[in-house]
């Protein structure tokens, strides 16, 4: 399926889009002000170690202190078990890489193992072995890949490799060139590691649209075009020295209409930020995002198409498949995740659905694992996550509803004022009480709960005035004693 690759940059952000057949699969975006770290490696020092938790807390010149774990410490494999108040102590210096980006409030995840990724092989220089990606699976081949792999390390070679998939197409001379820009990097790596003090950082991860060049690019990519002359000139002079087959597929875009609106991006960035994804059929899906899990709920809606009701839930499944894929990718949504398709009685219907949905997932580059139905018709998977969703970095919880995504009603203030002054004036004896409130509450009291107004003031035996405060929230107020 051919592709293309959009690159939009400022100075702030650079934003890049992956397109099938003129449809946004996925979205990158990289802030200056906050860049990812994963693979970034840094010369820690270990703050504290936790025996209970079998892990420690390492300095590397962050806000937080990263985390690391004992089965993240890579002289554990050769220790056999060894408990890592045995391996580590206060204040050690060890080499450290990021492993998994701070989310939320958790600081970065670390180890001790280091892996440098080329576009062809990932560089391991701590180990021995040759590994081959899993997603080749003829075993001839793989005993190629591993057989020609051998053939070009120098005999004084140190250090192992994984064979990426992209290698499978790859001549000699490229893979050739793989390993001596990785073997560059790491001598580079352990230069600076001699005389470098802690919280050093030692090797920054390249930015995202070099990146998009050694990770993205594949036989169907069909171009990338990106907006800034600046940022084509760097990926043009990474690509001439590391991948020259690339070279001829990136353009510089100088349309008069910016590239993500030409090709609606934008328009797909907002809607990738709603709760509600319609489906052609008249369908549509609900994404709840919340911290432990994300919850994908398929409704029919206005589909009623089909000779039976089976058949338009089956109908309406099957396309719900790759919609679910492509939102999975489009908002980088990881963690468990619970899909509710609609109910099927029909078997064969429901390995039908789940069959086309693991082929719709079969593009995605990220890690996952999806379970069949379970007793209750749902289905279960996980997503790898590595960094912050779409939502997460785009958007903050809204001030205004603390996150909950529902407001309290104007009827509901009411009755929680009333309670309130009731309180006030058995503990207070002022002349007069003032509420101060948003119009939709004041509205209310002075039509439908003017009675109930009206008793209360009786009641205490004190008079009650109303002022509208145009800044508060529907569920801001106040209760000012005169």
């Amino acid at each position: 399926m051919s592709e293309e690759i959009l690159i939009n940059v400022t100075p702030q952000e650079t934003r890049v889009a992956v397109m099938q057949q003129g449809v946004v699969q996925e979205l990158h975006i990289e802030r200056a002000s906050s860049r990812g770290l994963v693979g970034n490696i840094y010369q820690g020092r270990v703050a504290r170690v936790l025996p209970g938790m079998q892990s420690a807390f390492v300095e590397i010149g962050l806000e937080r202190a990263a985390f690391l774990h004992v089965a993240d410490i890579w002289q554990q494999k050769a220790q056999e078990g060894k408990p890592i108040e045995k391996i580590l102590h206060e204040g050690q210096t060890l080499l450290v890489q990021v492993i998994k980006d701070p989310i939320g409030t958790k600081g970065a995840r670390l180890s001790t193992q280091v892996s440098i990724a080329g576009r062809l092989l990932v560089y391991l220089p701590q180990e021995t072995h040759i590994g081959i990606s899993q997603r080749i699976e003829d075993e001839e081949e793989r005993e190629l890949l591993r057989e020609r792999l051998l053939h070009l390390l120098p005999l004084d070679a140190r250090g192992g490799y994984i064979v990426r998939t992209s290698a499978e197409t790859a001549s000699e001379s490229e893979l050739a060139a793989d390993i001596q820009y990785l073997q560059r990097i790491w001598q580079g790596i352990e230069e600076k590691a001699r005389s470098a003090p802690p919280q050093t950082l030692l090797y920054q991860e390249l930015d995202l649209p070099l990146r998009v060049l050694r990770d993205f690019v594949h036989d169907d990519t069909a171009r990338i075009l990106v907006d800034s002359r600046e940022t084509y000139g760097r990926m043009q002079a990474f690509a001439a020295s590391y991948v020259a087959n690339v070279a001829p597929r990136i353009e510089h875009y100088q349309g008069e209409r910016p590239l993500f609106d030409l090709y609606q991006v934008e328009a797909e960035i907002e809607k990738a930020l709603s709760r509600k994804v319609a489906l052609k059929s008249g369908g549509y899906l609900i994404i709840d995002q919340t911290e432990a899990l994300t919850t994908i709920d398929v409704n029919t809606g206005a589909f009623v198409g089909g000779r039976n009701f089976d058949d338009t839930i089956f109908k309406t499944n099957l396309e719900a498949a790759h919609a679910i894929a492509r939102q999975l990718r489009l908002r980088n949504l990881g963690g468990i995740i619970i899909i509710d398709f609609i109910d099927m009685d029909n078997a064969e219907h429901k390995a039908a659905v789940l069959e086309e949905f693991r082929k719709a997932l079969a593009r995605d580059r990220t890690r996952m694992t999806v379970n069949g139905f379970t007793a209750l018709g749902l289905v279960e998977m996980t997503r790898k996550r590595t960094r912050e969703s779409l939502a997460h970095v785009l958007c903050e919880p809204c001030p205004v509803c603390q996150g909950r995504g529902e407001l309290k009603t104007p009827q509901t203030v009411c009755y929680e004022i009333l309670r309130e002054l009731l309180r006030e004036a058995r503990q207070y004896n002022a002349r007069e009480f003032r509420i101060l409130a948003s119009q939709p509450v004041i509205d209310l009291f002075l039509d439908e709960e003017s009675q109930s107004l009206a008793q209360l003031a009786d009641f205490i035996g004190k008079p009650i005035s109303l002022q509208v405060e145009n800044q508060y929230t529907q569920e801001q107020y106040d209760i000012v004693l005169m």
